[in-house]
């Protein structure tokens, strides 16, 4: 069987890659803008990279406008700063946010339509040229072709997906995560390995995305709690930015599962950081997942030092949804319940979650066949 595999552009990655970034950059245009949010532009990134655009003498302007999770509301006002500055290309800096923000205003700059409209659809055009340069170690959107934007007229997270979205410039550099909280640390991380997971165990998996998620998984069983622990220690956040990109890569390729499917119902109804909300899930999803495919549980339990070659794979498989537990309890992942969420406002809202989740697309890559009743029946056991 034949398969497709992208990666973004051209790949700078390592410690100082933004430093080695002016030739890359300079090939795309003559002025920038730059998408963020408040933390990145209050922090010195922001002004870290501005001092390298003014060394090069690339001109720029500056957007700050993501406050959060993307939205259309936001994705409107990127786009007239885009317009309204002249510029012809964007840089999205930041975490995952600000990442598929710059995506959305690029595309929808020329498409000049809702992106509600192309939910569900292949995003097609010739779109200004991106750079994505991550601050967090997860998210993987500097990888992928996806962009995730609330809808917010409906209240739903919208997955949006093109190869066009893919940046002609992903810069990878570990140095630029030294800042990030240790709730983020634990976030993005616990989102990455999400990607590994998922995109292992998916119906679209195949021999190129299988190695870059073990990898990842065994980066990020090693390397997560000690980059949560202290997020000075280098090494740590070199592996963490190894594996995010490898997950990202992974998901480009072999789409995530039913952990994503319902996570992004939680994020938009209840404004749970999407990291957080998987983490919350992946136990439980991936226990139903399990009998659909336990020998590749197997293998994720003996990447992540959680069992050996003679351990039986369905003992194997077991022992992984212990180690996700396990890791999660040392990250400090809340519940639903000790996030803060009332439980009948949840139970209210779950059977448009669940309809949301299945429309998605999402939960069908699962190995195992999904129903509404059963994304209901998770749900439910998340209390």
């Amino acid at each position: 069987m034949a398969y497709q595999f992208t990666v973004p552009g051209k790949t700078l990655i390592g410690p100082g890659a933004l430093a080695l970034a002016e030739n890359a950059v300079r090939e795309l245009g003559t002025k920038a803008l730059i998408v963020t949010g408040r933390h990145v532009s209050q922090n010195g990134i922001v002004k870290t990279l501005a001092d390298h655009l003014d060394h090069w003498q690339i001109r720029y302007e500056i957007f700050s406008g993501i406050t959060g999770e993307p939205s259309d509301e936001m994705i409107r006002a990127g786009i007239r700063a885009y317009e309204a500055s002249s510029c012809d290309f964007l840089i999205g800096i930041g975490g995952g946010s600000p990442l598929d923000s710059a995506k959305a205003i690029a595309a929808f700059s020329v498409l000049k339509c809702s992106p509600a409209e192309l939910m569900g659809k292949e995003i097609q055009g010739k779109f200004p040229p991106t750079v994505l340069i991550p601050t967090t170690a997860g998210t993987g959107s500097e990888t992928t072709k996806f962009t995730i934007i609330t809808d917010t007229r409906k209240n739903v997270k919208m997955l949006l997906k093109g190869d066009c979205l893919l940046p002609e410039v992903a810069i990878i550099d570990p140095e630029l995560t030294l800042s990030a909280p240790r709730s983020i640390t634990a976030a993005t991380g616990m989102d990455a390995l999400t990607h590994a997971v998922e995109s292992y165990t998916s119906r679209k998996a195949n021999p190129v995305t299988d190695l870059f998620a073990v990898s990842a998984v065994k980066r990020i069983f090693r390397y997560l709690p000690a980059a949560f622990q202290d997020g000075s220690d280098k090494k740590a956040r070199e592996e963490m930015a190894l594996a995010a990109y490898e997950a990202g890569i992974c998901i480009n390729n072999a789409s995530v599962t039913l952990v994503h499917g319902m996570s992004r119902p939680i994020g938009a109804l209840f404004h749970v950081p999407h990291g957080i909300s998987n983490a919350m899930l992946i136990r439980e999803c991936l226990a139903f997942a399990i009998d659909g495919c336990p020998e590749r549980f197997a293998a994720l339990a003996r990447a992540a030092g959680a069992a050996d070659e003679q351990t039986p794979d369905r003992t194997a498989a077991l022992r992984f949804l212990d180690a996700l537990e396990t890791l999660c309890e040392a990250l400090q992942i809340p519940t639903l319940e000790t996030y803060g969420i009332d439980r009948k406002e949840f139970e209210a809202a779950m059977d448009k979650m669940a309809a949301d989740a299945l429309e998605s697309g999402s939960p069908a890559n699962t190995i195992r066949e999904v129903t509404k009743e059963d994304i209901l029946s998770i749900y439910r056991k998340l209390w």
